[in-house]
């Protein structure tokens, strides 16, 4: 049994293997929790499958995950493998309860020398989301992100961290169970490669910083701003892709969660609550929940000045309006371009309506 010493010090981790050799980490709040439980399951030992290949004429990576296709796929609530293990009902998680759980994908698009996939599991509460938390159950799960991100440094197959949740049907999740990813890349991605490439040739060009002058323009601006407290920002950026897009900065630029301060981690919570709860008020109470895609954008590790990227968390839905949802056309598919439905000053207005009162 380990205690984390960084952010959040007082959370408890947790280090233990499931019957296949993957690693299960546990994160509590308190010191006083036993997660002695052993996975029950006979499981074989997990070898990785997938394989990454390069594409010389667009300059990027794809991975290949075939035994993916036998992944489970909308299992009952009885039967979810994110639940607690209870009685003989056995899960991914041998403990009868639990805070926040991180494992090794059983399932992992990248792994072995070529990255690592781990699950985030919120909470053991099936019926639950990231909005329902308190606020000291979100800053266990940003300890945790932290955490993971500090540990996947040292991995040496891994080059960048995404840290990241799909919420809904809608996006494609297959569990129900409110839960997130993380993605240890082998490669730098293609988003991250033309951010880094946009802000070099902005520095050369100008002697400044693309990401600092972007967000002093949004604050300056204020038409898209959505929400600011002391140490973040959220906007939804001019040129937003999708109808509604937030873009969440703290207020000094850092290259990843690991560099956050303790103010900026004591306030996070409650900032990010505030916009997920948001999110389900943008369509009525008619709507159900809105589907969404969170991500942290941090800097590589092997980047060539870390110092010059600025740690931001991108939330955005497909959903356009209460009934109808952003499909990508032809030519948002098939050559990147995109048109939106929803003027980014209209979404800003929209998220700042149903603020909390």
């Amino acid at each position: 049994m380990l205690r984390w010493t960084g952010a959040n010090s007082g959370a408890k981790k947790t280090p233990t293997l499931l019957a296949d050799g993957r690693e299960l980490i546990y994160y509590d709040a308190t010191g006083d929790t036993d997660r002695s439980a052993a996975d029950r399951r006979p499981l074989p030992e997990t070898t990785s499958r997938s394989e990454v290949r390069y594409n010389a004429l667009l300059g990027e990576h794809v991975g290949y995950a075939a035994h993916r296709q036998s992944r489970t796929y909308h299992p009952p609530a009885d039967q979810c493998p994110l639940c607690p293990t209870t009685g003989d009902r056995l899960s991914e998680i041998p403990a009868d309860s639990y805070q926040v759980a991180v494992f090794e994908n059983r399932f992992p698009s990248f792994g072995g020398d070529q990255g690592r996939c781990e699950v985030v599991c919120f909470t053991s509460d099936h019926g639950a989301s990231f909005a329902d938390l308190s606020e000291e159950q979100a800053g266990l799960v940003l300890s945790a992100w932290t955490d993971r991100t500090d540990e996947l440094s040292r991995h040496p197959g891994v080059r960048q961290v995404y840290v990241f949740e799909n919420r809904g049907a809608e996006i494609g999740v297959t569990l129900a169970h409110p839960h997130g990813q993380i993605y240890g890349y082998p490669y730098v991605t293609p988003f991250t490669e033309r951010m880094l490439t946009a802000v070099a040739d902005h520095r050369e060009r100008t002697g400044e910083n693309l990401f600092d002058e972007l967000v002093a323009a949004e604050r300056a601006d204020g038409s898209r701003v959505v929400l600011e407290t002391e140490h973040w920002l959220a906007f939804v950026p001019r040129a937003a892709r999708w109808p509604y897009e937030v873009h969440l900065y703290p207020a000094r630029r850092v290259p990843d969660l690991r560099s956050l301060n303790e103010a900026e981690r004591a306030e996070f919570p409650r900032v990010y609550l505030e916009l997920l709860r948001r999110f389900d008020r943008l369509f009525g109470p008619g709507a159900g929940p809105t589907p969404y895609i969170s991500g942290w954008h941090q800097a590589p590790f092997d980047a060539a000045d870390r110092s010059e990227f600025a740690l931001h968390l991108e939330l955005f839905t497909i959903r356009r309006s209460a009934d109808k949802l952003k499909f990508l056309a032809g030519s948002e598919s098939g050559m990147g371009a995109f048109v939106s439905d929803v003027l980014p000053e209209a979404a800003a207005d929209r998220l700042r309506e149903v603020a909390s009162e």
